[in-house]
C-alpha cells in the first residue's frame, strides 16, 4: 500500500485526536448489536474499537465486564483480579465502567497505587506471582489497552489464572455472553457508582511496580548489565511503563535514560506511522524516527508500545532492528547462556517468522514449536517451563525465568529490550552486530510484508482454504516443497495457508479487523526473488479464491 507523505514526520495539530469529543461518544454513544462492527469481538488481543465509530463504547465495557464476572464464577475463579490500563485516552474512562462492575459483582480487584498505569506483562506477572503455588482462589487479570493502535482506540482483555492472553474457548463464551446484554439493553449487568465501587472492601490497592522492578534479577542478568556501564536510552513512547523505567535504573544502578517522559493522550510527540495515522509501534522504523535520531548518543537504545508488551531496538550501526533479526539473535544468546532451562526447552515462533529462527534452533539442537498467529498459543508452553522463549515477528516475545519457570505468560516488551543490554554487555557486541554474525553463517533473508484489498467474502474463503486449492506447483523459479494450512507446531489452524520453497516461503492470512488480507514473504536469495515471491503469492491466492468459490 502506499506509503503517506507525512511518514516518519512530526505528527501535525490537525491529526490529534479530540480527547473531550472521544470521552464524550464513550459515554453518550450507544453501540448498535444489529450491526456486526459494533458488537463485542474479540481478535487476537481482546476487545478494540473507537468510541467514534460505537465499536469502544461504555455499553461494551459494562457488558463484557458482567461477561467476565459471570464466566469468573461458572469456572470458580474466586481470587484477586488484576486490573491494568495503559495511557491511552479511553483507557481512563473504561477502567471506570468496568470497576462498577466488578466491585458490584463482589469481585476482589487490585488496583494499582497511586493510580500508576501498569504494562500488560506486569499484569501477567502479578497473575502468575500470586498463583504460584495454590491450587485453589487463583487469581486472573484484565488489561485495559489497544496495544500500539491509534490514540482514538479503545481495547480490554482478560488474562485468565494461566496469565496469558484468553484462548478462545474463553473468549467465545465472553463475546457471546456480553453481546447478549448488549442486545437486552444491559439488563442483567450489577454496578454500582464509582464512588461507593473504590470504597467496598473487595476494592485493593497493589503496588505493581515494585512487585515487577524487583523481581526483575530473576530473568535478567542485571548485574552485567550494571557492570558494563552502558549507555542506555529508552523512549516509553508515552506508555504504561513510563514510570518503570526510572525506577529500574535506580534499583540496579543502571546508566540509563528516559528520553521522553511525557503522558499525552493525543501522542503529539509522535512521529507519524506509515499510513499517515500517528501509531505507537516501536517496530515501525515511521513512528520510531524519534529514537533512531538519538542512536549515536547510546550504546544501546530501545522502546515501548503504550502497553508495553512489544519492543523495538535501536543501535548505532543498524538503527532500529527488525523484528525477526532480533528475536533470532534473542534466542541464540539465551538458549546459550541460561542453563537453568530445561535440556528440551523449546524455541516458539508464529507461522509468518523468519525462518533465519529455524536455523538457530536447529543449530542449538532445540525443538521448534511454530504456532498460528497469536500469542496465546505461546501461554501453555512459557507456563509449564516446555518453551523456553516464544516470539513473533511483530515485536512480541517473552521467555522464561533463569530457573525454567515462567515469568510472563504474556507478551513483555521491556524484558527483550533490556536483554539487548544484557547481550551487549556479556559478548562485547551489540544485537545488530550479533545479527550480522548469524546472517554470515545462516544467509542474510530478506523479509516483507504487504496488504492486498479482499472482500468479506474472500477472506472467508482464505481462511478455508486446502493445499489442493493451490494449483502452482513452483514459487519464484523453486519447487513448492511443502503447503500448510495448519501450524506444524500444534496442529491449529493458521487461518490462511502457507507455501514453502528450497529459499523461500510466503503466508497469506485475512486481516480480522480490516478488508484486507495480509501477505507475509522471505526469501534468503535477494530483494528480486522476494519481490518475485511476493507477485506469484498474490496471483496464487487469487486463484485459490477462485477456484474455491
Amino acid at each position: 500500500m502506499k506509503t503517506n507523505p507525512f511518514a516518519g514526520k512530526p505528527a501535525q495539530p490537525d491529526m490529534l485526536v479530540n480527547v473531550p469529543r472521544l470521552i464524550t461518544a464513550y459515554f453518550s454513544n450507544l453501540p448498535d448489536p444489529s450491526v456486526p462492527a459494533q458488537r463485542v469481538a474479540f481478535g487476537t488481543s481482546g476487545h478494540r474499537g473507537s468510541a467514534f465509530e460505537n465499536s469502544f463504547n461504555e455499553w461494551h465495557v459494562l457488558a463484557i465486564s458482567q461477561a467476565i464476572c459471570e464466566y469468573r464464577t461458572q469456572q470458580g475463579i474466586d481470587g484477586p483480579l488484576f486490573l491494568g490500563i495503559d495511557t491511552h485516552a479511553l483507557s481512563e474512562p473504561a477502567l471506570t465502567s468496568a470497576l462498577e462492575v466488578l466491585a458490584a459483582n463482589g469481585v476482589e480487584v487490585m488496583l494499582a497505587d497511586k493510580d500508576e498505569y501498569t504494562p500488560t506483562p506486569v499484569i501477567s506477572h502479578a497473575i502468575l506471582t500470586y498463583n504460584r503455588g495454590r491450587a485453589a482462589g487463583l487469581a486472573d487479570g484484565i488489561v485495559i489497552t489497544p496495544s500500539h493502535n491509534p490514540p482514538d482506540s479503545g481495547g480490554f482483555k482478560y488474562n485468565p489464572p494461566n496469565g496469558g492472553p484468553a484462548d478462545k474457548d474463553i473468549t467465545g463464551w465472553v463475546e457471546a455472553r456480553a453481546n447478549t446484554l448488549l442486545e437486552s439493553k444491559l439488563k442483567g449487568v450489577k454496578r454500582m457508582s464509582l464512588e461507593k465501587a473504590r470504597c467496598v472492601a473487595t476494592t485493593h490497592r497493589h503496588d505493581y511496580l515494585n512487585a515487577y522492578v524487583s523481581d526483575l534479577g530473576s530473568v535478567l542478568d542485571m548485574d552485567a548489565i550494571r557492570g558494563a556501564n552502558l549507555s542506555l536510552g529508552v523512549d516509553p513512547l508515552g506508555g504504561a511503563g513510563v514510570h518503570y523505567w526510572g525506577a529500574i535504573a535506580e534499583r540496579y544502578g543502571l546508566n540509563l535514560t528516559v528520553v521522553n517522559e511525557a503522558v499525552d493522550p493525543t501522542f503529539r510527540f509522535m512521529t507519524v506511522d506509515w499510513d499517515g495515522q500517528i501509531r505507537m509501534d516501536p517496530s515501525s522504523s515511521y513512528a520510531m524516527q524519534s529514537l533512531i535520531g538519538l542512536k549515536d548518543q547510546f550504546d544501546i537504545a530501545f522502546a515501548c508500545d503504550p502497553d508495553h508488551d512489544r519492543h523495538g531496538i535501536v543501535t548505532k550501526n543498524a538503527g532500529l532492528l527488525p523484528p525477526n533479526h532480533y528475536l533470532s539473535v534473542a534466542i541464540d544468546y539465551l538458549f546459550q547462556h541460561r542453563p537453568g532451562w530445561r535440556k528440551d526447552a523449546a524455541v516458539g515462533k508464529t507461522v509468518v517468522s523468519s525462518q533465519m529462527i529455524d536455523r538457530v534452533a536447529a543449530r542449538l539442537g532445540r525443538a521448534l514449536v511454530e504456532v498460528p498467529v497469536g500469542f496465546k498459543w505461546f501461554v501453555d508452553g512459557l507456563h509449564d517451563g516446555s518453551l523456553g522463549f516464544g516470539g513473533e515477528e511483530s515485536a512480541g516475545a517473552s521467555f522464561v525465568r533463569m530457573d525454567g519457570s515462567a515469568w510472563s505468560t504474556d507478551k513483555d516488551g521491556m524484558i527483550p529490550a533490556l536483554l539487548a543490554a544484557e547481550i551487549t554487555a556479556r559478548t562485547g557486541r551489540d544485537p545488530g552486530e550479533c545479527y550480522l554474525e548469524l546472517a554470515r553463517e545462516f544467509g542474510d533473508p530478506v523479509y516483507d510484508r504487504i496488504d492486498a484489498p479482499a472482500t468479506p467474502a474472500q477472506k472467508q474463503r482464505l481462511a478455508q482454504l486446502s493445499p489442493q486449492q493451490v494449483l502452482s506447483a513452483e514459487l519464484a523459479g523453486e519447487k513448492i516443497q511443502s503447503i500448510l494450512t495448519h501450524a506444524p507446531g500444534n496442529g491449529a489452524p493458521i487461518g490462511g495457508l502457507k507455501v514453502m520453497t528450497e529459499n523461500g516461503w510466503f503466508a497469506a492470512r485475512p486481516s480480522g479487523t480490516e478488508d484486507i488480507y495480509k501477505i507475509y514473504a522471505e526469501s534468503f536469495r535477494d530483494a528480486d526473488h522476494l519481490h518475485r515471491i511476493q507477485e506469484e503469492a498474490q496471483a496464487i491466492v487469487s486463484a485459490a479464491v477462485a477456484a474455491s468459490t
